[in-house]
Parts: structure tokens; sequence; C-alpha cells
């Protein structure tokens, strides 16, 4: 989610360029202002045919707009070279399943699809450039998650190579920690593995120098990432519960270009935390938001778990109690779902209160015991009030 692009075409000669993006080759399409599909053509992707298909666009008229697809995957390098070339760089999602269908599915036909999204404002999001520590941060954040997904199948596989080795081998382990364990293992002096104990010391020992491999990479990685934090964006480090990892992944969701993100509510759009408008007639309501990047949206969800300042309570921890209903006292004379309301006339005994006159119950008194008990109850209600009729002297 981001802004809508503020530049309108002043030039009536100005065209809107719409691109395919595959792997190796791109395709292109070119319209008017006024939507008159004017040629199409497809490209390598390498940096001459980037200068081509840019060359080509111009023969046109002046391009200042482009709807690309896959601007973070196949098109990503295009759309930095467009944008190098001072055009507005749109990214445009998959055309509509209906119209598909309708007109059929060609690579010419998405590229007109992507101009024309472009043209009649359906596609706004300003694609991310993709040029800066942003895109550092994202290398590096590749490479540290498949280490951290590498290093910890390796310990799975050295522990449960551990738990079926002999118990002379096990025995000498026994009781260390992560690191000691690993130090030991990638120490172990296999000199020709000839029978089932000879194997499982060799593999515990390539394991463990996996695993002491990958965590030096994951530590060198911390270090680029922590640096280029500290580059770009170093306040955010600052915040309370914001360490590397957290903030390279709230950078990434912004882009290297974050100024196309015009207030804290685009921000939240863009990483889906905020409320999507469900309403329908008489109805009013909101829903969750299910799209979003879904890495950004658990890491701006988590500003609101930090800890409650000194002397105050945290309302999720400590929830306010629910004020539950008095129970009548055991002497009752009544059922609970029986009681009867403050303001109908009670008919005293004599036992009671002998000085106090006696006071008849009507038909309205009778009625509005009724319409009190719902349920169940009317019927014992209405029996209660005859009885007492009944006794009215």
């Amino acid at each position: 989610m981001s802004s809508m692009p503020q530049s309108t075409p002043s030039d009536p000669a100005e065209v809107v360029l719409g691109v395919d993006t595959h792997k190796d080759v791109h395709v292109a399409a070119v319209l008017t202002t006024l939507g008159v599909l004017l040629a199409t053509s497809t490209f390598p992707t390498t940096a001459v045919g980037y200068r081509r298909l840019l060359a080509w666009a111009r023969g046109f008229g002046p391009v200042g707009r482009a709807g690309v697809e896959c601007t973070g995957s196949y098109g990503a390098a295009l759309a930095r070279y467009l944008l190098a070339a001072t055009i507005t760089v749109i990214e445009v999602n998959r055309g509509d399943r209906g119209e598909r269908r309708r007109r059929g599915k060609t690579d010419t036909l998405d590229a007109e699809t992507a101009a024309r999204a472009v043209l009649s404002g359906r596609a706004t999001a300003i694609a991310k450039s993709g040029d800066g520590q942003v895109e550092m941060l994202r290398m590096f954040k590749l490479a540290k998650a498949s280490a951290i997904k590498s290093r910890s199948q390796a310990i799975n596989q050295l522990k449960a190579v551990l738990v079926r080795a002999e118990p002379t081998l096990r025995e000498s382990i026994t009781g260390l920690g992560n690191p000691a364990l690993f130090r030991r293992c990638a120490q172990l002096t296999v000199s020709d593995p000839c029978d089932p104990a000879g194997a499982a010391a060799l593999t515990l020992r390539l394991l463990a120098r996996r695993v002491l491999t990958l965590t030096s990479e994951i530590d060198e990685l911390n270090v680029h990432i922590t640096a280029a934090i500290k580059t770009h964006a170093p306040q955010l480090l600052q915040r309370y519960g914001v360490g590397p990892d957290t903030a390279a992944t709230l950078l990434l969701a912004a882009g290297d270009n974050p100024e196309r993100l015009t207030s804290e509510a685009s921000f939240a759009a863009l990483c889906g935390v905020s409320p999507i408008e469900a309403s329908s007639g008489k109805t009013r309501r909101r829903r969750l938001n299910r799209g979003g990047n879904r890495q950004g949206q658990l890491r701006a969800l988590h500003d609101h778990h930090r800890p409650p300042a000194l002397g105050q309570t945290n309302p999720a921890l400590h929830p306010t109690p629910r004020r539950r209903r008095k129970d009548p006292p055991r002497g009752h004379p009544l059922p609970q779902a029986l009681h009867l309301p403050r303001d109908l006339p009670r008919h005293p005994s004599p036992e009671t209160n002998p000085h106090r006159p006696a006071q008849p119950l009507d038909i309205h008194s009778g009625i509005k015991l009724a319409l009190v008990y719902r349920g169940g109850a009317v019927l014992r209600a209405i029996t209660l009030w005859l009885k007492r009729l009944g006794d009215t002297p």
C-alpha cells in the first residue's frame, strides 16, 4: 500500500509503458494517454535489452510512467533501470481472472493489461527502488535465514546420531553444553571407519564442523546487518525491544524509498495491521487485514507488547475482573429466578408486620409480575400472584 502518484501527464503525446516480466525475456507494450495500443515487442533481460526497451518506448513519445509486473523478482533489475532514468515505476499485480477467461492469456495481453492498470489508476503502488542499504540488508537476511535453517538441521541430526551411538562414545561427551559438545565432536579422530561406531564418529565430526562453520557465518552476517542499520536508520536500534533482526525486517518492509509511504496508516496497510471495512447495508463493521507483509506485520505488532511503565499494570496480563452478580441470601423466600421486583406491592403477613395494613394485588400488578419473569418462570409467577390474590382479604 502506498500513495497515489501525483504526477499527471501534461503532454498529450506522452505514452504509458507496460511490461510483463520473465526470467529470460520481457514483453513490453506502449499505450497512449487515451488508451490506444501503439505497439508491443520482446526484449532480452540483459543490460543491452533494457537500453533497447527504453529507447523503443521513447520512440513513440515521452515516457513518464511504467507499469511493471513482479518488481521484487523478475522485474527488479528493470525497475531499477527505469527509476534511474527518472521514470515512475508502478508495481502491477496479476490481472483480473474474469478478464483473462474472456480475453485469454498471453504475454502481450499481460503487458497491455499492466499499462492499462497504470493508465486507469487501478495500480497505484510505487515500486521499491532496491538500490541502497535496504537491498544490502535483504541479501544479508537471505543468507542468514538459510544458515540458521541449515544449522538447526545439522544440530538435530548430530543429536540424533549421538543417541544411537555406542555407549563408550556417548558417555565420553555426555553432560556437555551445545558449544562444548560441538567442539568436542569436531575434534574426534577417525582413521578409517570400518564399523558403525567409526561411521558414527565420522558423522559427528562432519556435522559438528558444519555447525561451527555456519555459526561463524551467522555471526559475520550479524555484524554486517548491524553496521548497515546503524548507517541507514540508527534510531531504530534505540527503541525498546528492537534489535538488528526486528529493525532489518521493518526496513525491508519500507524499502529504500520510504517517501512513497505518506503516513503511518499507509505503512500499517503495507504490513497488514490496518482494519478493513466490511460493511453492508445497516451493518457497520471492520475485519482483520489478511494481506500485507507478514514478517513486517509481526514486527509492527511487536511494539504493542512493550512492558508498562513503573507503577502501572499491563492490561494484557492483568485484565479488569468482571463484576459478578451477587447471589441472594440463604434466607431468601423465593428462588433467585422468582424474586419480587422492588417496585411491586408486597402482601405482608400478620406474623411479620401485624400493624401494617394489607395491600391487595390488582390485575395490573399481576401482569407486570408476569412480564418481569420471562421464559419458564412466567407460569410460576402467575401462579404465585393468583395465590397471593386469593389470600388477600
